[in-house]
């Protein structure tokens, strides 16, 4: 099986180690992976902040770049669900039914929920918004973690409220984004997790910055799902210094 991996923006310039994470672990399970070097931001910042006209050229430029590939997956629910929800207002049908959301894809295409990873770490896990809510990922992320060799899932209070990056909303509304994500980083340290996994890029950068200045004992460290299931005994997970 051929897929591409949709890098997306936010991984591409900040967080390498999610994209060469999902390439390792997919590969690992026995899929082709393509890098088309043609695709650049998918235009939703610029469609969330009302802008579709500035939107339409970086939609045609998306669907272009990976027209070819049966599979597109992607590491990131905000641009799983930009492709999925509104791409079809720019009259984009087919590349929608081709994205996936990575834990979307390990589970209902490749039909997998031990990918064989190993972390043995104390963890939270905290749903983004636009996984949760509009690509209903539902249980899949956590099906994964629960099969991790050596991970102990820990339950976080208020799950499904929002992190308060939302993109530009923290920039339009920082005071109400710090105060939300302060919140949340309470809640990820009230379980007694040293490790908050996510499955967004951008909301864990959030979460990063709020516990960094919270600066609570120990410090609870942001780390990718996708990075925790590329992890196995023989290649574990490697903590950046600066993380």
């Amino acid at each position: 099986m051929r897929v591409a991996l949709f890098v997306t923006c936010v991984n591409d310039a900040l967080f390498p180690a999610t994209g060469v994470a999902t390439v390792r672990l997919l590969e690992r399970l026995g899929v082709d992976v393509d890098f088309p070097t043609a695709q650049t931001c998918c235009g939703q910042p610029q469609f969330n902040t009302g802008y579709p006209r500035e939107t339409e050229p970086l939609v045609r430029r998306t669907a272009r770049a990976f027209a070819r590939y049966p599979y597109v997956v992607t590491p990131s629910g905000s641009c799983a669900a930009m492709v999925r929800e509104h791409y079809p207002r720019f009259g984009e049908e087919d590349l929608p039914r081709r994205t996936y959301e990575l834990t979307e894809f390990l589970v209902d295409v490749l039909g997998v929920v031990d990918v064989g990873a190993y972390f043995p770490h104390t963890v939270t896990y905290h749903p983004s918004c636009h996984g949760l809510r509009l690509l209903r990922l539902g249980d899949r992320p956590r099906r994964l973690l629960d099969a991790v060799k050596g991970l102990r899932l820990r339950e976080l209070s208020g799950a499904e409220e929002c992190c308060g990056f939302g993109g530009t909303f923290a920039v339009k509304n920082p005071d109400v984004s710090a105060a939300m994500g302060r919140d949340k980083v309470a809640s990820a340290a009230a379980t007694g997790a040293t490790v908050l996994c996510g499955a967004d890029n951008s909301c864990l950068m959030h979460l990063d910055g709020v516990a960094r200045r919270e600066a609570r004992p120990p410090r609870l460290r942001t780390v990718h799902l996708a990075e925790i299931l590329s992890a196995t005994e023989e290649t574990p997970y490697r903590w950046e210094p600066s993380r």
